[in-house]
C-alpha cells in the first residue's frame, strides 16, 4: 500500500514539476530548433503578448474583450473559420478595439493530421473568412503539433507560426486559480501567453484574465498582441545593427561573436 501510495505521489510531482518547468527549459529548446516558430522573444522589456485560441464565441468572447478594454490589453485571437459566420460583428469589434486575428484553420482539430492539399485549403478558406477583417500573419496550429513541411506551405503564403511560453493547459486543467498562477510563474519580458476561448465551459478564461491582468500591470508589464511584440524585436535588431554598422563593435566583441557562432555550429545537432 505504502509503495503505491509513493509511486503516485512521485507520479503526480513529475507531472506537477513538467507542468511548471517546461517554459523554462523546454520551450527554449525548442525555440533553437525552431527558429522559424515563435515560441517568445528575447528582451528586457517588460512586454508580453497575450493570444486566445478558438475564437469567436457569441457570449464568450465578448466578456474577453470587456476585460480587455477595461486593463488596456490588446490580444491576438486564434479564428477558427468555421465560427465565423454569425459572429462578424465580433471580429469587426477585434479589428476596431486593436486586437489581431490569426488563422486556427477551420475546425479545432489536430493540424498534423491534415494532408498537405487538405492543410492547404483550410489555411486559405479561412485566410478569405478573415481578411475583410484586417492583416492576417499568423497560424497557430491545432493542438500545437506542426511539420516542416506545413511550416513551408506557410511561407510561401506570408504566415508565421506561433506557439507559445506560458500555457497553463487551459483546456485540460479546469481551474482559473492554477491556469492565473501557472502564467505569472512563467511569464518574463518577451513571453507569447495562451489561453482559450470557444465554449462554455471556457468561462474561466475570464476569470484568469481578471487576475492575471492586473498582476502583470503591477509588475510593470504591457500586453500587446503577437505582431506588436515581433515588430519590437524586429525595430530594436534593425537599430542595433545600424548602429554596429557606424561605430564599429566594441573592443573584444568581435572575436565574442565569432566564437559563438562557432560553438552554434559545433552544437546546433545536438540541440
Amino acid at each position: 500500500m505504502r509503495g503505491g501510495v509513493v509511486l503516485t505521489a512521485g507520479l503526480c510531482a513529475v507531472t506537477l514539476g513538467t507542468l511548471i518547468l517546461r517554459p523554462l527549459s523546454v520551450i527554449r529548446l525548442l525555440a533553437r530548433r525552431h527558429p522559424e516558430v515563435l515560441y517568445y522573444t528575447d528582451t528586457e522589456e517588460p512586454l508580453v503578448a497575450l493570444t486566445i485560441d478558438d475564437a469567436p464565441h457569441p457570449a464568450l468572447t465578448p466578456a474577453i474583450l470587456d476585460t480587455l478594454a477595461e486593463h488596456g490589453a490588446r490580444a491576438t485571437f486564434f479564428v477558427l473559420g468555421e465560427r465565423v459566420s454569425g459572429n462578424e460583428w465580433i471580429l469587426s469589434r477585434l479589428s476596431e478595439e486593436g486586437h489581431e486575428l490569426g488563422n486556427h484553420l477551420m475546425a479545432d482539430v489536430p493540424s498534423i493530421r491534415l494532408s498537405a492539399e487538405q492543410f492547404e485549403q483550410e489555411l486559405l478558406q479561412t485566410h478569405r473568412f478573415l481578411s475583410p477583417f484586417g492583416p492576417v500573419r499568423w497560424f497557430r496550429p491545432g493542438s500545437g503539433w506542426f511539420s516542416q513541411r506545413m511550416i513551408g506551405q506557410l511561407q510561401r503564403h506570408g504566415y508565421r507560426c506561433a506557439l507559445g511560453s506560458a500555457y497553463a493547459y487551459d483546456c485540460h486543467i479546469p481551474s482559473a486559480w492554477y491556469a492565473s498562477r501557472h502564467i505569472l510563474l512563467n511569464t518574463r519580458p518577451g513571453s507569447v501567453i495562451i489561453l482559450h476561448d470557444g465554449c462554455e465551459s471556457r468561462w474561466r478564461t475570464v476569470a484568469t484574465l481578471e487576475y492575471v491582468l492586473p498582476e502583470l500591470g503591477r509588475r510593470g508589464y504591457r500586453v500587446v498582441t503577437l505582431s506588436e511584440l515581433a515588430d519590437w524585436r524586429t525595430s530594436v535588431d534593425h537599430r542595433a545593427s545600424e548602429a554596429l554598422a557606424t561605430t564599429g563593435p566594441p573592443p573584444g566583441t568581435a572575436s565574442a561573436h565569432m566564437l559563438s557562432l562557432a560553438v552554434n555550429r559545433c552544437c546546433r545537432p545536438y540541440l
